[in-house]
């Protein structure tokens, strides 16, 4: 591991919550950073799996913090209280960074410092992930597929979200951070904190964009995380259901329209407009659904749909194109054919043929 310097820029906080399995190879690719500038700080959210002895075991090379256990959010909060550099990365810890990451991110920062104006400062910088399997085989995608983040706080503002990597591809101003956060922990808001995250930061600055892969994201797939197992192959998150987290985004939202309120002094829409939340419900209901069912959500439920797909501001009007193509597909009466139409619409990794 490189020498840290006398005052880091960047902490990577890795939160963890019984992975042990992977926690160890997270920690040894925030620590094998080229970047010199970095601290890794590990908050480990009440584990009982054996996590507590990998922790302290790396002694003093990290900052280890035990919470009990409270959920993502209360592990947010806790990290946003500690952290000492301008900067911090969310590591989730099944997660691994590339060596050059923190170097790369640091960069992009510092060149924008260098020439923007103070109305909008860059606030985050993301980049892409590779996709890997529960047993780290590469799947040869990348998310986000979109990496279009220009006027991403205005389109916000007006209800779209915009796109961007899960929480392992994202790193922040602390200071811009901290007036969204600390946010509320309540029965119903224990996850999700990359949410408030990704989405709150861009209501107060600027986003910038890393066109090449900085990191690994590893899916977990399997009828542990489906509510039937025949729709397995659906899951669009490691640990929701399609439309279970379409609900939480929309939950999410309503919390983040009243921290801009109170704490920001923005007006959100009440609606949000986002493809991934309408292609959630489109798949949960479509998928090895009878035609007349199909056809009866084209005639009457697919307006809201349709309108995330054109009016999509963030989408090229080749992608416009080519979602609708698709999507006419899951209309035919070859089962074979429209099923597999749902889910590559659903689901980036059945594009690979996973």
């Amino acid at each position: 591991m490189p020498s840290q310097s006398a005052s880091p820029l960047l902490t990577i906080v890795i939160c963890n919550y019984n992975y042990a399995r992977y926690l160890g190879g997270a920690i040894e690719s925030a620590l094998g950073q080229t970047a010199r500038d970095v601290r890794v700080m590990v908050i480990d959210d009440g584990s009982t799996d054996g996590s507590r002895d990998i922790i302290v075991g790396y002694g003093e090379r990290i900052d280890a913090v035990f919470q009990p256990n409270g959920g993502q959010v209360s592990a947010y909060n806790h990290a946003l209280r500690r952290v000492g550099t301008p900067y911090v990365l969310f590591l989730d810890a099944d997660d691994l960074l590339l060596p050059d990451a923190a170097e790369a991110v640091l960069t992009a920062f510092a060149a924008d410092s260098d020439d923007y104006d103070d109305s909008a400062p860059c606030v985050k910088v993301q980049f892409r992930l590779e996709v890997i399997t529960a047993d780290g085989t590469p799947t040869g995608v990348r998310v986000p597929q979109s990496n279009a983040v220009a006027d991403c706080g205005e389109r916000l503002r007006a209800g779209w979200l915009y796109p961007s990597p899960p929480g392992s591809g994202n790193a922040y101003r602390v200071d811009a951070l901290r007036r969204i956060f600390p946010v509320p922990v309540t029965r119903d808001n224990i996850h999700g904190a990359d949410f408030y995250a990704i989405y709150g930061v861009a209501l107060v600055g600027k986003v910038v964009a890393i066109d090449r892969p900085l990191g690994r994201y590893r899916v977990h797939r399997g009828a542990a995380h489906a509510p039937q197992p025949a729709r397995a192959d659906l899951s669009l998150a490691n640990a929701e259901d399609v439309l279970a987290g379409a609900t939480q985004t929309a939950r999410r939202w309503a919390i983040l329209r009243t921290l801009a309120a109170d704490r920001l002094d923005i007006a959100l829409p009440a609606d949000v407009l986002d493809f991934s939340i309408e292609k959630a419900r489109f798949a949960t209901l479509l998928y090895q659904a009878p035609l007349a069912t199909r056809w009866r959500w084209l005639l009457r439920e697919s307006g809201r749909y349709f309108h995330t797909v054109a009016a999509n501001p963030f989408w090229s009007l080749r992608k416009k194109l080519a979602v609708s193509c698709v999507t006419a597909l899951c209309l035919l009466p070859v089962p074979s054919i429209s099923n597999r139409a749902v889910r590559l619409i659903a689901n980036p990794m059945a594009r690979a043929g996973h």
